[in-house]
């Protein structure tokens, strides 16, 4: 289609960090260290429990936009890049990012790989997320995985970001 071509070239690899508390959950042993190199392609994985069921919070390391997905199956925690991918393709699509855009994202992106979380800044943007979802846990759907009006409500929050002055 038209545009294609004008997309950059697509970046080495998405990480998706998880926690430790996430590689124990999953018994999973501790995965290698990501390069971290750009961390526009980097999101910080965690599981939490929202009103008694374990649940995926992923937050962006850059930008520090955080995602729940609520409920999770154990398929779901066993594919766990796909299960990601379905929730970031949903939440911005869900927060107005036109297609597009979305798509290009994730072909700049490359695959996902599962590494060791990128460091302080980003497990305590992911902490501060985690406290923000539990404070406002009744924007939660508990009829579906997705959660827009708690990922809208957590965004909306304000908060420091890397590269960026001010709240």
């Amino acid at each position: 289609s038209a545009g294609e071509g004008c997309d950059p070239p697509p970046g080495d690899v998405m990480e998706l960090g998880m926690t430790i508390p996430l590689q124990r959950f999953l018994r999973v042993p501790a995965p290698a260290y990501g390069t971290g190199e750009d961390l526009a392609f980097c999101w910080d994985l965690h599981v939490i429990d929202l009103r008694g069921c374990k649940s995926l919070l992923a937050v962006h390391c850059d930008s520090r936009y955080a995602f729940v997905r609520y409920d999770l199956s154990r398929a779901h925690w066993q594919d766990l890049p796909a299960t990601f991918l379905v929730g970031l393709e949903e939440t911005l699509s869900q927060a107005g990012v036109p297609r597009q855009e979305i798509q290009a994202y994730l072909r700049r992106s490359g695959s996902p790989q599962v590494t060791r979380t990128h460091g302080r800044r980003p497990v305590a943007f992911l902490n501060r997320a985690w406290t923000q979802v539990l404070a406002l846990d009744y924007c939660l759907d508990v009829d579906h995985h997705g959660q827009p009006l708690l990922d809208r409500a957590v965004n909306q929050q304000p908060s420091r970001c890397a590269g960026f002055p001010g709240l």
